[in-house]
């Protein structure tokens, strides 16, 4: 039932009122009205307000009476109050609009500004706001028609409005303007034409010439209806049917300026905390998410997976052999949930703590390894017999621990004297790397990030890009190295430029195998990272990806609904993605084959 608040005066008494807005919110209710005083146009604002106590909401008082006339240049034609009642609009005869906030010392006029710029004669703009009262859709009588919006620039200490969309004029000039009371859409009516058209995509939904001429026109309340009446007061019912009006191919793959927002982006933001949300579908972030995961993965597992590959099927012993490749196998089986609790309660807190000493661990293992063996090939063979070849990795085992013992050690007292910020409770200086990373480099440093996803994720794909290369390093003609050797080749240059060749048809199979591995991973990516759609190559921050979306959002997704339908595409882009891959793949195999064939 309506609620009973009594009769107020409102504005000068007596004098006739020739438009009236009001707008509601928790605790305060505007009411603007203008009115003909004489000559002139009076602009009145009474604001109401009421409390509200653990026993409910009072009821609304009169807590104030606003003439606003004064401070408006021109003649007052049109006022809206928006929805929430903290936002009050005015246009005067000059084509301006006037923006006015509740203030300590009463209404204050935070903004003046012309959409359209200077107006011919006899033209005037007007305006509507659409649902959840930021953004306003203003028109001029010659058909003109963009959307203001309120957001916060970096220069401006409060929101004002600033437009964001331009929508195609009418051509026959402005006759009514309709807003729905569900979502972002509004109906636009010249003369004989209509046109249904949505805010946050800017698109046309639905446009048509009727039989009659448009005097008003109305969305129904449930977006199922559309009404207008003609010029001898016939009231015309249409039945409306656009259950997914904030879809559409700009809305999943463009930019697009959001309310709120100080430029267009691409965003996902499905849902919200009331129903004036506007829901953010774009597939950008998502993809990209799913292309930075699989990039940090195989960044930390093709050089692991490869190089093993390499070591185990052309210079390892061959009863080495019999223990790796097994062991490989089973790692392949460790469920990725498993992998995933790890990387979120043991790696992530830990490459926090530790961050300069990870670095050092992975800067120090390669040269370490590499020293090691430009040493190792420089020795006599003489006074290496004692190592049988294939049994190096038993000299070379200890340095590298030792390596990475002393890597790790390091990384505090290298944090000490590299990674040291003020402190921004006392102000002395700390080592501590995350914060110096933000204060040098302006990017976030999260718990769970793309590190950790790339170790995590690399162990999940790097047993599948092992076993595929070592069996086709394997499966390379016996006959083939022999004569390399036979012809004075090293191991080393005939595993190059003669194994690895042979094999690329192989080896490029196995790095796309695992490039699907890790662009469909889903468990790993939504346990180890923040699981946030940003769009960045920063090391320091999460993702979203595609399978870890629709794994997020369709326990709660409506049956049938836009979301639900989003989460689809996304598994078909997902399809898409991995089908090109694949087919690249294949073509690249192909021509590596042809190639090698007579070898």
């Amino acid at each position: 039932m309506p609620e009973k608040t009594g009769l107020y005066s409102i504005g000068s008494a007596g004098a006739a009122i020739r438009q009236i807005s009001s707008g509601s919110g928790d605790e305060t209710r505007w009411v603007a009205v203008l009115q003909d005083v004489g000559e002139r146009v009076e602009v009145h604002v009474t604001t109401l307000k009421r409390k509200r106590t653990l026993m409910g909401a009072g009821t609304f008082k009169v807590s104030g009476d606003h003439e606003l006339t004064a401070q408006i240049a021109g003649r007052p034609l049109m006022c809206r109050v928006n929805a929430q009642a903290n936002a009050l609009l005015v246009a005067n005869d000059l084509g301006q609009i006037l923006y006015f906030a509740a203030g300590e010392c009463g209404f204050e006029l935070k903004q003046t500004f012309a959409p359209f710029g200077v107006l011919a004669a006899g033209e005037r703009v007007e305006m509507e706001f659409l649902l959840g009262g930021t953004t306003a859709v203003i028109t001029g009588t010659d058909g003109r028609m963009a959307a203001y919006s309120l957001f916060r620039t970096e220069s401006a200490k409060e929101r004002l409005f600033g437009r964001i969309k331009d929508f195609p004029a009418m051509s026959q000039g402005l006759s009514d303007l309709a807003v729905s009371a569900r979502n972002k859409a509004f109906l636009a009516a010249s003369q004989e034409s209509v046109s249904l058209r949505y805010l946050t995509t800017g698109a046309v939904r639905w446009k048509s010439r009727m039989p009659f001429k448009v005097q008003k026109a109305l969305i129904g309340g449930k977006y199922d209806r559309l009404f207008f009446l003609d010029e001898a007061g016939t009231l015309h019912a249409y039945r409306l049917d656009d259950p997914h009006p904030e879809a559409g191919f700009k809305a999943f793959f463009g930019k697009i300026w959001y309310e709120g927002y100080t430029e267009p982006v691409y965003a996902w933001q499905s849902t919200g905390g009331t129903d004036e949300f506007e829901s953010k579908l774009s597939m950008v972030p998502l993809l990209f998410g799913s292309l930075k995961g699989t990039f940090y993965a195989l960044v930390f597992a093709l050089p692991l997976a490869l190089l093993a590959a390499l070591y185990t099927s052309q210079f390892a012993a061959p009863n080495f052999k019999q223990f790796v490749k097994p062991a490989m196998e089973i790692m392949a089986s460790l469920p990725s949930v498993v992998l995933g609790f790890l990387g979120a309660l043991w790696l992530a807190p830990l490459i926090e703590r530790q961050m300069p000493s990870v670095f050092l661990v992975i800067l120090a293992l390669p040269a370490a390894a590499l020293a090691f063996g430009g040493i190792w090939s420089r020795i006599p063979a003489a006074k290496k017999a004692w190592c049988p070849d294939g049994r190096e990795m038993l000299v070379m085992a200890p340095v590298v621990l030792v390596t990475a013992w002393a890597a790790w050690q390091m990384g505090p007292w290298v944090e000490r004297i590299f990674f040291t910020v003020a402190d921004p409770e006392t102000g002395k200086r700390i080592a501590d790397f995350r914060l110096w990373w933000p204060a040098v480099t302006g990017l976030d440093f999260e718990q769970r990030n793309s590190l950790v996803v790339g170790f995590m994720m690399g162990f999940a794909v790097i047993p599948i890009i092992f076993t595929i290369s070592e069996d086709a390093l394997s499966n390379v003609s016996a006959s083939l190295k022999s004569a390399s050797l036979a012809l004075g080749a090293s191991r080393w240059q005939t595993a190059i430029r003669i194994i690895v060749p042979t094999a690329s048809a192989g080896i490029l199979s196995a790095v796309m195998i695992g490039f699907g591995r890790a662009v469909g991973e889903t468990m790993i990516v939504v346990m180890a990272t923040g699981n946030t759609p940003v769009m960045n190559w920063n090391i320091f921050s999460g993702m979203r990806t595609l399978s870890a979306n629709i794994a997020v959002e369709l326990p709660e997704a409506p049956y049938l609904g836009t979301l639900y339908r989003t989460l689809f595409l996304g598994a078909f882009l997902l399809f898409v993605l991995t089908f090109a891959v694949n087919t690249l793949a294949e073509f690249l195999r192909e021509r590596l084959r042809t190639r090698y064939e007579n070898v």
